[in-house]
């Protein structure tokens, strides 16, 4: 166990009980080398102690004429103080020339400063706790609530300090010089054994200030937060914490029973941090922040900067050490060197941990998400918000733990074993990160020290309308620095691949979800949120230049230009890009779904928005996202959405599937949907996995759906003409995009090298024999790759197991065209021969 500077809170007995016990308030039970005695005159000659020399009485302060101290002897050797023993009585000696002077007016605090140390809104209390010089020697200054005694131990000395009441002990000692010390502390049937904490410097450097005051400390988490470190010889833990506007800062935690007193922080200047290295306490300490407010009203908080956090509904931090050792070096070297995002493969599998297998923690996900998710052919996983959040419900979309995974599902090294599960399996890790507000909990960010800190101090701004939440001051450098720094955490400490930035829309407009009245424009008198563009700009930036490899894709739903283009290139709205490299496609999704949910009667009215999509794909680098949103809150599941009976709902969905895939863009599917999970999912219980157990009589209906996953996987990852030219228009070409009257779609894609893939979608519930297409004349034959009607995905078997030749006959614009059967409710894939 970590050593406790306090035992539980006791009555301390009263100062007529110590004199019964024979300690004495103004006496200094020191056994000393006279090298250490006052510098006025060495002690010398001192002669037996005289029969009727009378003990040293209590006198209590303040002293205006101090008696010569009698019981001093000289001692030569001494051992450095080892186990604690009750101080022996000393003989007494004769007065000793020239008399102390009267220090206690040096030791005794004044009441000012002892009313703001007592209060809790004290700036510095280490200049008047521990040792300082004064006129006489070194007065030692000691807050110690509940404390019997304090007793100052040195190599050559052991003084009992005096006790002034209210838990300070202090005296002046005969020293030429502050020495190494511990203390003594007696409680009520203990004595610990301390380092002062306030013996010790600063743990944070001016550099680190100066860094964070300009906000550009890209590694925040090693200068503020909780810190196990070797400080001046001694380990202990740094406590560094933001609160500019606080009048005072204390420590609480299990170490100290949750009674700050005797933790008081130091204020470091106009930076706002404030600051106390605490000797003997490490790892799995629980701690908070006890804040004074301006108004002298106090408040217990979490840290900001926790590492790690209890498992909700407590909210305590925990003082944390990593001690896992990655095993993912293949993995990292590789990222570094891939291609981008965008000209790779990229197809996510979106995952909510919590729910995925309910009850599994990190180290047991390790042992079967990496094995579902490479079975299935993705390239990614993309995990719903891991940052520690209060209300499950929430899906971890209101953060208050920004630099601590989910205690819910295991410590901060399970969620690293798990990401290097994933990472040793070949998949990436994509997370799920919310910069864009963050709930009003009393014991978290909100009013942090008092007055608005992280949020804007315009209430206007700061009030999030439509969760109830509260916005950043993406304004103010210390609060774009905590979320630039967060980001860079969690790809450089978790090695976490990518980070999808959620509602970004929200950030970027002044008028979000707001009616006239309830926003003020910008400095130009516009609606866009200069001071988020900025901070996305900065984050972007950031991130890309420390982590080479990494991706950041934003949920943006609204038009605004250039949010994956370069923040150096200034497009038409006079804005340099947002610096994304991905960008979730929300109108394809949208129009997408709604056509598929039309009976295939009515999709011919319909048929544009299918084909829209293609008028703006080059506009950004785009996922075509199937996600949480979309299977929830009475939206119905992917399949659900479907109409028809049970065959032809299933039908559609591969159809839909199938085109997805071959559409340009990166790909996105939430879990459940791989097997068309009849009803929406729920974080509660998680997808319904018994819809795939084998005794279950619909079981081959859904295993038939995950396994056309899994082959349209496959064949995307070994069909360039599918990712490689995903942000290039040359990468794609209609064939029939407007046969509107057949709900038939039809397009090229082609690789870099020119190799071409040719997708057809009959979303019509009929079979279309010898329908004509035209296809690029320089291909001799085309066969069939994939076929989303087959037999074994559930299908109607209506495929084309002959290679396809085509005819010299124009068709759609090309010089050649092929006939083909197409299925009912199905995608075909055809590739050269």
């Amino acid at each position: 166990m970590t050593p406790r500077p306090n035992p539980p809170a006791k009555k301390p007995k009263s100062a007529k009980d110590k004199a019964g016990n024979g300690k004495a308030a103004a006496k200094a039970k020191a056994k000393t080398d006279p090298a250490v005695a006052d510098p006025a005159e060495p002690v010398s000659d001192v002669e037996p102690a005289a029969q009727d020399a009378e003990p040293v009485r209590d006198v209590d302060p303040p002293v205006r004429d101090a008696e010569p101290v009698r019981d001093v002897e000289p001692v030569r050797d001494v051992e450095p103080v080892r186990d604690v023993e009750p101080v022996r009585d000393v003989e007494p000696v004769r007065d000793v020339e020239p008399a102390v002077p009267d220090v206690r007016p040096l030791a005794v605090l004044d009441r000012g400063d002892r009313e703001r140390l007592l209060g809790g809104a004290h700036h510095e209390p280490h200049s008047v706790l521990g040792a300082h010089p004064v006129p006489g020697g070194v007065v030692f200054r000691v807050l110690r609530p509940y404390a019997l005694s304090v007793t100052v131990v040195t190599e050559e000395l052991r003084a009992e300090l005096n006790d002034d009441g209210e838990g300070f002990f202090s005296a002046v000692l005969p020293l030429r010089e502050v020495p190494a010390y511990r203390l003594l502390v007696e409680y009520e049937g203990t004595v610990q054994d301390t380092e002062d904490a306030y013996r010790f410097l600063p743990t944070i450097g001016e550099f680190d200030l100066h860094l964070f005051g300009e906000g550009r400390h890209e590694q925040l988490w090693k200068a503020l937060g909780a810190e196990p470190m070797v400080h001046e010889g001694v380990s202990g833990t740094r406590f560094t914490v933001w609160a500019p506007n606080a009048r005072g800062v204390r420590v609480a935690g299990s170490f100290n029973f949750w009674d700050a007193t005797a933790f008081p922080m130091r204020s470091l200047g106009s930076s706002g941090v404030w600051e106390l290295f605490v000797p003997g306490i490490g790892e799995g300490e629980l701690y908070k922040f006890e804040i004074t407010r301006p108004d002298g009203s106090k408040t217990m908080r979490a840290d900001p900067m926790a590492r790690r956090t209890e498992i909700p509904p407590a909210t305590s931090s925990i003082v944390h050490v990593s001690r896992h050792e990655w095993q993912d070096g293949e993995w990292m070297a590789r990222r570094a060197s891939d291609p981008p995002a965008h000209e790779a493969p990229f197809s996510v599998y979106e995952v909510h941990l919590a729910s995925w297998r309910p009850g599994l923690t990190y180290r047991q996900l390790a042992e079967q998400l990496p094995l579902y998710v490479s079975d299935l052919g993705f390239t990614h996983v993309e995990l719903m918000p891991v940052a520690e959040h209060p209300f499950g419900g929430s899906w971890g979309y209101q953060v208050t733990g920004f630099y601590a995974p989910t205690a819910r599902l295991g410590t901060p090294d399970d969620f690293k074993y798990l990401v290097d599960a994933l990472h040793r399996a070949g998949i990436g890790v994509i997370m799920d990160w919310v910069p864009a507000h963050f709930p009003r909990d009393d014991w978290a960010l909100a009013e942090f020290d008092g007055r608005p800190l992280y949020e804007h101090e315009d209430p206007l701004r700061a009030a999030h309308p439509d969760w109830g939440t509260l916005e950043f001051d993406y304004g103010r450098r210390e609060v774009r620095n905590f979320l630039v720094a967060n980001a860079v955490y969690w790809c450089e400490e978790f090695h976490i691949d990518g980070l999808r930035v959620d509602a970004v829309a929200s950030m970027l407009y002044l008028d979000y979800s707001r009616e006239p009245g309830q926003w003020t424009p910008n400095a130009h008198g516009g609606r866009e949120n200069l001071d988020a563009v900025a901070f996305l700009q900065e984050m972007n930036a950031t991130l890309y230049r420390r982590e080479p490899g990494v991706v950041t894709i934003a949920e943006e739903s609204t038009a605004w230009d250039g949010v994956t283009r370069a923040t150096h290139h200034i497009g038409p709205g006079g804005f340099g890009g947002l610096g994304f490299g991905l960008k979730w496609n929300m109108g394809w999704m949208h129009d997408s779904l709604g056509y598929a949910a039309h009976e295939p009667v009515h999709r011919k009215y319909h048929h544009h928005e299918m084909t829209f999509s293609m008028v703006y794909a080059y506009s950004e680098n785009y996922v075509l996202p199937i996600s949480h949103d979309e299977v929830v809150h009475g939206k119905r599941s992917l399949v659900s959405k479907m109409p028809g009976d049970w065959w032809q709902q299933r039908a559609t969905l591969r159809a839909y599937l199938g085109f997805m895939w071959a559409h340009p863009g990166k790909q996105l599917l939430f879990m459940g949907q791989e097997f068309a999970q009849g009803a929406e999912w729920s974080e509660a219980h998680g997808p319904d996995w018994w819809l795939l157990d084998p005794s279950y009589g619909a079981a081959a209906d859904h295993q038939g759906v995950r396994d056309l996953v899994r082959d349209l996987n496959t064949v995307y990852r070994h069909a360039p003409a599918l990712w490689e030219r995903d942000i290039d228009p040359s990468g794609f070409a209609w064939i029939a995009g407007d046969a509107v009257e057949d709900n038939v779609f039809a397009f090229l894609r082609h690789a870099a090298d020119g190799s071409p893939l040719l997708s057809v979608s009959n979303f019509s519930p009929v079979v279309r024999h010898e329908y004509r297409l035209g296809v690029p004349d320089d291909v001799p034959a085309w066969h069939e790759v994939l076929n989303t009607d087959v037999g074994r995905y559930g299908g109607a078997d209506v495929t084309n197991p002959d290679p396809v030749k085509p005819d010299a006959q124009p068709w759609h614009g090309r010089a050649a065209s092929i006939r083909l059967t197409l299925p009912p409710l199905a995608t075909v894939w055809l590739r050269p021969a």
